[in-house]
């Protein structure tokens, strides 16, 4: 067995595409750790990649690209072995559907298999406000051994562009994903 992670993406269509933008850089530079990233984008994510960020560059990277109605792609079934999924961004509706256990998508199924075989699952929650509905969701999928981990950027590291803000949580995600990097620690020189 390989000591190198299988990693699920998910992107929802939830404003936020710089995320999954960062996400996918720091995933292509930590390469050497990697065995493979399926990558599962909802139309709606794409159109909003295109729209926040001008361009359909998700495209370009070197990852496994596959459709949301593909059931046969491989992390659909446990036995594939991804240990890890993140969602980035995840919707409010995306975080229900997993929440409630409808899995009508290679999204929403891909969650379902990582839940039930006690795998990573890491829900980069975008939507603000939340209401009690998306409260309770949250508890369900940490109940059930999802970690949430909302898009609330940190500034101390004081980060000077766009991209550098939205690093501030997908380096906390990639630590979450049990990946090693270089990146901002507090009270670290």
């Amino acid at each position: 067995m390989s000591d190198k992670h299988k990693i699920i993406v998910g992107v929802g269509g939830a404003s936020g595409a710089i995320y999954a933008k960062v996400l996918f850089d720091k995933l292509q530079a930590l390469s050497n750790q990697i065995e493979a990233v399926g990558v599962v984008m909802s139309d709606n994510a794409k159109d909003v990649w295109k729209y926040e960020l001008g361009n359909e560059d998700y495209a370009k990277y070197p990852f496994r690209f596959y459709g949301k109605d593909d059931f046969m792609a491989p992390f659909a079934s446990g036995s594939a072995r991804y240990g890890t999924m993140i969602i980035c961004p995840c919707s409010m509706g995306t975080l229900a559907r997993i929440a409630t256990g409808i899995s009508n998508d290679l999204m929403t199924r891909a969650a379902d298999v990582v839940l039930k075989e006690r795998r990573k699952l890491i829900l980069v929650t975008r939507d603000t406000p939340i209401n009690l509905i998306h409260i309770n969701n949250m508890k369900a999928v940490t109940e059930a051994g999802g970690i949430i981990c909302p898009a609330s950027p940190s500034f101390y590291s004081r980060p000077q562009t766009i991209e550098a803000v939205a690093a501030t949580v997908i380096d906390r995600v990639v630590d979450l994903a049990g990946l090693h990097q270089d990146a901002y620690r507090w009270g670290e020189k």
